[in-house]
This record gives C-alpha cells, structure tokens and sequence, in this order.
C-alpha cells in the first residue's frame, strides 16, 4: 500500500473531487442575494470589492456572509441555489438561523386553494359573523 504525502493528497482531492458552494450574502440595505461558485473566498472577494458594477451587491456593499453549503455535484449546487432563490426572505433567514420549525412551517402551502386553508361556506359565515358583532 502506498503511502502519499499530504501535498499530493491535497493535489489529488482537489482534482478528483471539486467543490461547488452556495451562499447567501446579507447586504448593507438587509436584503439578500443567493449565488454558486466553486471558489466561496474569491466569490466573496469579489462582491466585497465590487468587481462586477453590475452585480445586484454593488451599490448594497458592505455585504456579509451568512449562510454558504458545500456540494461535490454542481448539478446539485445548481439545483439547490435555484430553489432557495425562489425562497422568501423570511424562509432564507430560517435557514441560516438553523430554524428547522420555522423553516418547516414557511415551506407549508399557503394558497387558499390549498385543502388546508380553503374554508368551508360555515367557517366563512362565522367568520364574517364574528367580524360583524365587533
């Protein structure tokens, strides 16, 4: 059995398997921006310096990372970012917050065509009935 060196180790984990990240960055106005890269401290560089005039953090620096997860699959990265883009402000922070009770109650469905939230005519008459009495 061969034995390899900690330099080549690291060389060879590098190659074979490369990392993808999705982060969240809080920026100075409180909003938030969701991105993927392969390279989280140049990414974040980047946004903090302002390379890109166009980029969304540009004119909301200084930005701050809050929340990053690592993926060996960029088809899963990808996947994963554009889910949590599509994400409320309020869920996004849930998730960082490490949340998992709040994370799990703003993913329910809240349509009101949904079985759980479309009320039967009686509950809508009681309702409308209360309000009227107050």
């Amino acid at each position: 059995m061969a034995v390899r060196s900690s330099a080549v180790e690291t060389y060879l984990d590098e190659i074979i398997m490369k990392n993808y990240f999705i982060y969240i960055l809080e920026c100075s106005d409180g909003l938030l921006y969701t991105g993927i890269t392969n390279d989280l401290t140049r990414r974040i560089e980047e946004h903090e310096l302002g390379r890109n005039t166009n980029c969304f953090t540009f004119k909301r620096r200084p930005i701050k990372l809050i929340f990053h997860q690592t993926f060996n699959q960029v088809e899963q990265a990808i996947y994963f970012e554009k889910k949590i883009k599509k994400w409320s402000a309020a869920k996004k922070r849930a998730l960082y917050e490490g949340q998992i009770n709040m994370l799990k109650i703003l993913a329910e469905c809240r349509n009101f065509t949904h079985h759980k939230y479309c009320p039967t005519k009686e509950e809508v008459s009681t309702a409308l009935d209360q309000t009227i009495k107050t």
